[in-house]
Parts: C-alpha cells; sequence; structure tokens
C-alpha cells in the first residue's frame, strides 16, 4: 500500500507544535536559571529596593517629682512626627514639593533641594503635629514617609528649668538631670526590618518582617517638693526685682538626709523653648556650677572647726583690737566694730567680726598663726566639709570650686586668715549647704541628692564625724541668738531659727576686689526639735543702702522661712 504523504497543514501543525516546545523549554531553563542559579542575586536586588531597616524610638523615661504626698509628671513625652523622602523613589520633586507645602508650610525650594540629594534618606521637616501627620498620608505621596519622634514636654512649665536640663534635637540629654541621667533615660530603642511597597511604606503582614521591641527609659523620682520649688522661684524672682539685683539662687535642703527639696535660680528658661535662649549661660544650674568667695557665712564654718577641736567653747572671750596685721596687710572688723573691745564666741556670729574668724584661726595653731592651724583648717575645709570637691549630685556642670593650700604659696597666713571670714576661696552653694547641714544635725554629713532613693534605700553618708553632736547644738544654739539680735523678722515663737549674714567683696579679673560691688550671702535653717530644713542663699550685686548680705539677702531668708512655716507643716519645739 502506498505511504499516505503529509499534508501542508499537518507540517504546520508540527511546526507549531514544535515551536510551542521549544519556548517551552526555554521559559523551562529561564526560569530554572532565575530561581535556581542566580536565585540569590535576583532576591538580594530586589530588596536592595524593598527591604529597609528601621529604628523604633524608645520612650524616655517620664521625670516626677513630690506634690505633697503625691507623685506627679513634671516631664512627659508626645509624639511628634519626622516627614522624610527617599529621593529614588521621587521622579519629580516639584509638584511633590508643591503639595507638602500646601498642607504643613514650610520652604518649598527647601523641600525640592532635599529631593534631589543623594543617598536613600533625607530628613524635609521635623516636629510636625498629628494633624500635619494626617494631612501627609492623605497626599499618598510615592517616595515620602513619616516617622514617629518623642519629643519632651512639661506640665508644670518653666518650673525647675535648670535643676531639669533640656532633650535637644539630636535627642540627647543636655544639661541638668536630663545629661547626667542620659543613659539610663534614654533606654533601648527597638529594630523593624520591613518589606515596603514602591511607596517605601513597611507592609506590616509581611513575613520577611523582623521586630524587636524598644526598651523604654528609666522612670525617675525628683526629691524636690512642686510646690515647694514654685513658691521659692517666686520668691526669688520678687525679690530679686525689689532690691535690683539680676541674678541669685536659693537652695532648700533636707539637712537630715542630703535632698534637695526646692533649688531655684533667676534667670532661667523654659525647656520646652530652649532653642530660643541666646545665652547658653542660662541653661546652667549656678546654685552649684558657679563657684564664689561666700563672705561671712563661712564663720559659721570656721566656728564648728573651733568648738570640735576644743580651742574654744560658748563661753570663751578675746581682747578684740578691731583689726589685726598679718603678713604685712591689715584685717580689719566693718565700721562700727573696728576699736578695742573683749568679745564673745557669739559676738563673732553676732556682729560678724573678722578679727573673730582669724581669732580662732589663731588658735587651731595653738594660739599663733602657722603651718599647723593652716592645716587643720584645710581638712575641716576639704576633708569635713567637703569643699573644693563636687558633692555628685545629679546634674550636669557642677563645679569643685577652690580651696587653697596650706603648705604652698604666698603669704599663707594672710590667705588662710582671709578663708577664716569667706574670702581667698570658691565654694558654691550646694557645697555650702552641705556643710552646714553636718554641723547642725549632729555631725553627719549625707550626699547631697535630686533622685530619689528606691525602695528603702538609706541616705548615703559620706562622713559621720563632721563634728560631734554637742558642737553642733553649741551651734544651732549660737545661729539662734544671731537670728533672735538681727533678723527678728525671720523668726516665729514656738520654733528653731538660725542664720548668717555674708557680704562679700567680688574679684576683679586681673586680680583684687572691686571697692563698690559685693554679693550677698545667707546661710540658715527652721525647724522644731531639730532642723527640718537648711536654706542657703545668694543675691547678687543688690542695690540697697547698707551691707549685701544684710539688706540684700536676710530678708530672703526671712520670706523663704515664713514660706516654709506657713505651707509645709514644720513641727514646733516640744521644750
Amino acid at each position: 500500500m502506498q505511504q499516505k504523504q503529509p499534508t501542508i497543514n499537518t507540517l504546520r501543525l508540527d511546526l507549531w507544535y514544535g515551536l510551542v516546545l521549544l519556548i517551552f523549554a526555554i521559559f523551562i531553563v529561564r526560569l530554572f536559571y532565575i530561581q535556581i542559579i542566580k536565585h540569590e542575586d535576583y532576591q538580594r536586588a530586589a530588596l536592595s529596593g524593598q527591604l529597609k531597616q528601621y529604628e523604633i524610638p524608645a520612650g524616655r523615661g517620664i521625670i516626677k517629682a513630690h506634690d505633697g504626698n503625691n507623685l506627679v509628671p513634671i516631664v512627659l513625652n508626645e509624639d511628634t512626627y519626622t516627614l522624610f523622602a527617599d529621593p529614588k523613589f521621587i521622579k519629580d520633586p516639584n509638584p511633590v514639593a508643591d503639595k507638602l507645602t500646601g498642607v504643613i508650610g514650610g520652604d518649598k525650594g527647601d523641600y525640592e533641594k532635599k529631593m534631589r540629594s543623594p543617598g536613600r534618606y533625607a530628613v524635609l521637616a521635623k516636629k510636625l503635629t498629628k494633624q500635619q501627620k494626617e494631612s501627609v498620608e492623605k497626599l499618598q505621596l510615592i517616595g515620602i514617609g513619616l516617622r514617629v519622634e518623642p519629643i519632651r514636654t512639661y506640665p508644670q512649665g518653666a518650673l525647675a528649668a535648670q535643676i531639669l536640663g533640656f532633650v535637644n534635637d539630636e535627642g540627647k540629654g543636655t544639661y541638668g538631670v536630663e545629661q547626667y541621667l542620659d543613659s539610663s533615660l534614654t533606654g533601648k530603642p527597638g529594630l523593624l526590618k520591613a518589606i515596603t511597597d514602591v511607596r517605601g511604606v513597611p507592609l506590616a503582614s509581611s513575613g520577611g518582617n523582623v521586630r524587636r521591641e524598644p526598651v523604654n527609659g528609666k522612670e525617675t523620682v525628683l526629691t524636690i517638693d512642686i510646690g515647694m520649688q514654685r513658691k521659692t522661684e517666686e520668691l526669688l524672682k520678687a525679690h530679686l526685682e525689689q532690691v535690683k539685683s539680676n541674678s541669685g539662687s536659693v537652695i532648700i535642703m533636707d539637712p537630715n538626709t542630703g535632698a534637695i527639696k526646692a533649688m531655684a535660680n533667676y534667670p532661667s528658661y523654659n525647656p520646652a523653648e530652649f532653642s530660643k535662649v541666646s545665652d547658653a549661660a542660662q541653661f546652667t544650674n549656678p546654685a552649684l556650677s558657679s563657684p564664689m568667695e561666700v563672705g561671712s557665712i563661712m564663720k559659721i564654718l570656721t566656728m564648728a572647726a573651733g568648738l570640735n577641736e576644743g580651742v574654744v567653747n560658748p563661753n570663751t572671750s578675746y581682747g578684740d583690737s578691731g583689726s589685726i596685721k598679718i603678713d604685712g596687710s591689715t584685717i580689719s572688723n566693718v565700721e562700727g566694730y573696728n576699736f578695742p573691745a573683749t568679745r564673745s564666741m557669739a559676738d563673732i556670729l553676732k556682729f560678724s567680726l573678722n578679727t573673730g574668724a582669724t581669732f580662732i584661726l589663731k588658735q587651731l595653731g595653738g594660739g599663733e598663726f602657722n603651718e599647723k592651724g593652716r592645716k587643720v583648717w584645710y581638712d575641716y575645709m576639704v576633708n569635713r566639709y567637703q569643699l573644693g570637691k563636687t558633692t555628685g549630685i545629679e546634674q550636669g556642670y557642677e563645679a569643685e570650686g577652690s580651696i587653697p593650700s596650706p603648705t604652698d604659696g604666698y603669704a599663707l597666713n594672710l590667705q588662710y586668715a582671709n578663708t577664716a571670714f569667706g574670702q581667698g576661696s570658691n565654694i558654691t552653694l550646694l557645697q555650702m549647704a552641705g556643710a552646714l547641714s553636718s554641723v547642725i544635725n549632729g555631725g553627719t554629713y549625707y550626699k547631697s541628692h535630686l533622685i530619689e532613693p528606691e525602695g528603702a534605700a538609706t541616705p548615703v553618708v559620706v562622713r559621720a564625724d563632721v563634728v560631734r553632736p554637742e558642737v553642733s547644738s553649741q551651734l544651732r544654739s549660737m545661729m539662734e541668738t544671731v537670728a533672735a539680735s538681727n533678723y527678728r523678722y525671720s523668726t516665729r515663737e514656738g520654733y528653731s531659727i538660725g542664720g548668717k549674714t555674708g557680704t562679700a567683696q567680688i574679684t576683679k579679673p586681673g586680680g583684687g576686689y572691686y571697692d563698690d560691688r559685693y554679693n550677698g550671702t545667707f546661710i540658715g535653717f527652721v525647724g522644731g526639735d531639730r532642723p527640718e530644713y537648711v536654706i542657703v542663699l545668694r543675691v547678687n550685686e543688690p542695690h540697697v543702702v547698707g551691707f549685701a548680705g544684710a539688706q540684700g539677702a536676710a530678708p530672703l531668708f526671712g520670706k523663704v522661712t515664713n514660706m516654709l512655716l506657713d505651707n509645709f507643716s514644720i513641727k514646733q519645739k516640744t521644750q
């Protein structure tokens, strides 16, 4: 039988069949090449455009403070939003910038410039509100994203600004508690690796997400009392205006724990608007960052050393000539007490006798101005009263001040005689608060602190034998006599109130002192059977008639003590 020849249609069918097989084979080979051989390369290329890593900010630790028996926030966090662009996804920046300007304002040209910049992340705007964020999201702009950025808010306004410090635009704690505790307040950020869509928006349901939860910063409780802090700031500001002084500070400390209950400075600032401050000096806390020659409030500590060493006692008297020559220079009492007289130890504090302070220094040397006396007095200042050292309080930029060497220098006896009545050394108000607390509380120096100890933690004792308990009792009695004699407006029946003024000449930059410029200082306490609060303050260059201490600083002490007595339940003496 003759074999049938294939028709043209059959040939065409075979040809198409073979072509389909070839194409199919090509697809199989290509898919094998892409999915097996080059899988990792293509996956890497795809993910380079769609896999992004995001840091999830940790909530910064909240700061609270006492308000009577309650704890209330003094620093909180609020979510704001950072607007950013991925220039890779933006083909034409002009219309994008135009739309953004329409909903959030700003500089259209600046937006365009940033969207044309190299790289994958360009910040366009910071601190957008929730409303602005929602307006941007409605635009659904490709290549535009938002990320949450918490900022600090201050429910108490500008209260305690220089204690708190602030968080700068880079999220770094700056000045005050924010700087000192930055690492614990910051917390640890979380991490999100996310597959994104073409607009760079994370796909939350993607199986490629890898998330590490953020750990919020540690909550912190301050020792300050909000009501006491506010009233102290108000009193300070009003008083400085009254005496025409441009600046000053007040510290209120619990002498039985070292806790700071109020620390006020003027001028101050609003930490929510730190960027508006032109003078960076306003950020510092002068109560602990600006040492000074403290003046005659130092005589309290000189007296404590003499009593504790047993070289004088409350009944000791001496012949005062009104002035004394040391190393060729003359030290005199203030006018009205610069004549010969027999003086008691109480008179030294009551009349603020410079010759009396040098008399005690002389007794520390066995009756002479010498190295022995200088070394004993140096030991009290530095090792017992902790002067010339930072206290370690939870603040940025604490100053250590300076105490001269007892063995190295020129005219050392004169130099040390000056330190006995508060000249020739540089000391902060905080150092004086800690020192006074130690000599009136029975002799224990507690570490100054602004952070409440956790749980049942006890106050940190720096030194337990500053002076003997009986010396504390004697010194409190002498200070009460001074207050009752010189500052009756600051005393009140049934309470123990004592204090001492200081008037300190201001040093010239090139050496020596101005003849007409003085700072006023005051150091004192208030309580019942025991001192409950130590108050130390300074009023810089008050314009008053009389002494800067007596007329510029002492009235503020009276206002602060009366505020404490009227508002903070100080118990009366029982005997």
